[in-house]
């Protein structure tokens, strides 16, 4: 039995500078990639053009980073080791308008209470002053030549600490962190030269020669930034640049998504909603694009001061930085053409089977059911269901607006000529880039749901009164986010009346839902809103637009006239991407010319 906890009357006392930053070092320096991560921000701030990093043991046993930046003045050294002493701010306001990667002077004082450090710094190119600290005690060292700029020399991480030493994990793992920082460093700053050498052995290198892409080839790999699209899109006052990747080269888990902020790596969450956003409708569920991001906003719209790392951000106005990225990564994609070949497509496809669970109900609300593929051979018959014409949305601003006044794949129609239908289900035609195979039902899908954004923007989607209305309870944030957004929620077909704390009275369901759940899928909604904030409204209006698209859309099995097959495929072809329908599955399977050649060993 575990023995009486005694509590002894002890008086308020203030800890020793050595204890206030062991305390400090804890939040600042996690692990060998923490204070790594500190020091070259340290050195970019202090203008290098060129760093080089040591490891020995992952970190453990040494970091040693050599810049050519400004350099520390001999008599600043030693407070330079002082917390809170920093060349960065002056005063409260500067906080506001941070322009530095470091700000806070904790990172020096932290790293050297759990290490043994030294610090040696020029800032004319002749003489370098240096002090070394152990323990808490700040030794002076003698002058010796150098070139400008710093070296800090870190060994022993966490000697004395032993109980965070033992919580490090393997030496791949810690290394394999600290490489990674060191390439988001290299992308965020292409025009630094960073040479990276653990244990002997050279592992990162850039030339620092400022081109952003040829970083990110270095880093991700040409055959895979080949295949990227670039994005550069200015909306609100938020530029977004970087590159994305297409619908069908996606991965399994968000380790290659990048995002920067005036060039300071985060990991802000509503960066990562927005850009799932932006891919839900094109991209199977559950998998995930690559993407390197960065976001150039007026530093007094953007939070640094968020947490002790400086890897979260907060914005001032959230809303607009997410809608800048939602439509800066639609347009890169629509921009870059997003025609995959026949291989692309098997991947999308084998992608999607894999990742799609049966019964999601939010997978049905987007549209993934699918009919039975007919069996027929080919034929010609049965009119195709068009709704009438509807006059376009020419508000450019809405994210739901269509681009109007030319065709975005006029390739698509070049020396279109119609072969036939095989199965009933399958459109087979040419044009100037090969074989073409397109699937009536997900293409007609394409066509209707292009029309329903650029006609209903605007306008509420028709609803279904409940025969009963039914009460729903949430708990206090999603109800918080629900009586925000009650007007919205009512745009989508969701009617809710307020019924006490927490309760709300359903009154109505979007039509396009009929034989489904609708309180089960309103849950569902209200969760991606907790999640990711308002900006998950319009996406799920959006998902009404597929739901009554697929329902109308003509279906796999259907016989096609030549005439209606000629006008789908003329309709697909005005369409914003006629090779994915709006959930992500393929419509256009192009087989080229040099492909079908090679198949048949004709060279």
């Amino acid at each position: 039995m575990a023995a009486p906890i005694s509590f002894e009357f002890r008086r308020i006392q203030a800890l020793d500078p050595h204890t206030v930053n062991q305390i400090a070092a804890g939040e600042v320096v996690e692990r060998p990639a923490s204070a790594l991560k500190e020091l070259l921000e340290n050195a970019i701030d202090a203008g290098s053009t060129r760093i080089e990093i040591e490891l020995i043991d992952a970190g453990r046993t040494r970091i040693r980073v050599r810049d050519n930046g400004s350099g520390i003045p001999a008599e600043d050294l030693a407070l330079a080791l002082q917390r809170h002493a920093t060349s960065k701010i002056r005063s409260v306001t500067d906080l506001s308008r941070v322009g530095t990667l470091g700000f806070r002077g904790e990172a020096l004082p932290s790293i050297a209470s759990v290490s043994r450090l030294t610090l040696r710094s020029g800032t004319d190119g002749s003489v370098r002053a240096g002090v070394q600290v152990e323990s808490g005690t700040i030794t002076p060292l003698l002058p010796e030549p150098g070139p400008m700029g710093t070296e800090v020399l870190v060994e022993e991480l966490f000697y004395n600490t032993p109980a965070r030493l033992k919580f490090l994990r393997s030496d791949a793992t810690e290394l394999s962190l600290c490489v990674e920082m060191v390439q988001r460093l290299a992308l965020a700053y292409p025009g630094v030269a960073v040479r990276l050498e653990h244990n002997g052995s050279e592992l990162v290198r850039t030339m620092g020669e400022g081109n952003v892409l040829e970083a990110l080839a270095s880093i991700w790999g040409r055959e895979l930034v080949r295949g990227l699209a670039e994005i550069d899109h200015f909306e609100n006052g938020v530029r977004v640049r970087g590159f994305v990747s297409p619908p069908h080269l996606t991965r399994s888990n968000r380790s290659m998504q990048w995002f920067f902020v005036n060039q300071r790596a985060t990991r802000t969450r509503s960066i990562g909603t927005a850009l799932d956003v932006a891919f839900r409708l094109i991209t199977p569920e559950r998998r995930f694009p690559v993407a390197a991001l960065f976001l150039d906003v007026d530093p007094a719209r953007v939070d640094c001061n968020v947490s002790p790392t400086k890897m979260e951000v907060k914005f001032q106005h959230e809303v607009q930085v997410t809608d800048a990225v939602r439509h800066g990564i639609r347009e890169a994609l629509l921009r870059c053409g997003m025609n995959p070949d026949a291989g692309a497509i098997l991947k999308a496809n084998e992608a999607l089977q894999r990742e799609t669970p049966a019964n999601d109900p939010m997978l049905t609300l987007f549209g993934l059911a699918r009919g039975p593929v007919g069996s027929e051979g080919w034929t010609n018959s049965a009119p195709l269901p068009h709704p009438p014409p509807l006059e376009p949305n020419l508000d450019g601003d809405s994210p739901t607006a269509i681009p109007t006044g030319g065709r975005a794949y006029e390739s698509l129609l070049e020396g279109l000529r119609i072969i036939g239908q095989s199965m009933n289900t399958f459109i087979i035609a040419e044009n100037h880039q090969g074989l073409l195979v397109v699937d009536q039902h997900v293409a007609h899908e394409r066509i209707l749901y292009e029309r329903f954004r650029r006609s209903l923007g605007r306008v509420p989607v028709e609803r279904q009164a409940l025969l009963m209305p039914e009460t729903l309870h949430f708990e206090s944030r999603q109800a918080v986010l629900l009586e925000e957004h009650r007007e919205e929620l009512a745009q989508l077909g969701f009617e809710l009346d307020p019924f006490g704390a927490g309760s709300f009275l359903l009154r109505s369901a979007p039509a396009a839902l009929r034989g489904r759940d609708p309180v089960k899928i309103l849950r569902e909604v209200v969760e991606q809103m907790v999640e990711g904030g308002s900006g998950c409204v319009a996406p799920a209006r959006d998902a009404v637009w597929i739901m009554a698209a697929c329902k109308m859309a003509v279906k796999a099995g259907d016989p096609l006239s030549h005439a209606e097959m000629e006008k789908l495929l003329l309709d697909l072809g005005e369409t914003e991407n006629p090779y994915l329908c709006p959930h992500g599955r393929p419509i256009t399977l192009v087989l080229g010319r040099g492909d079908l050649e090679r198949r048949f060993k004709r060279h």
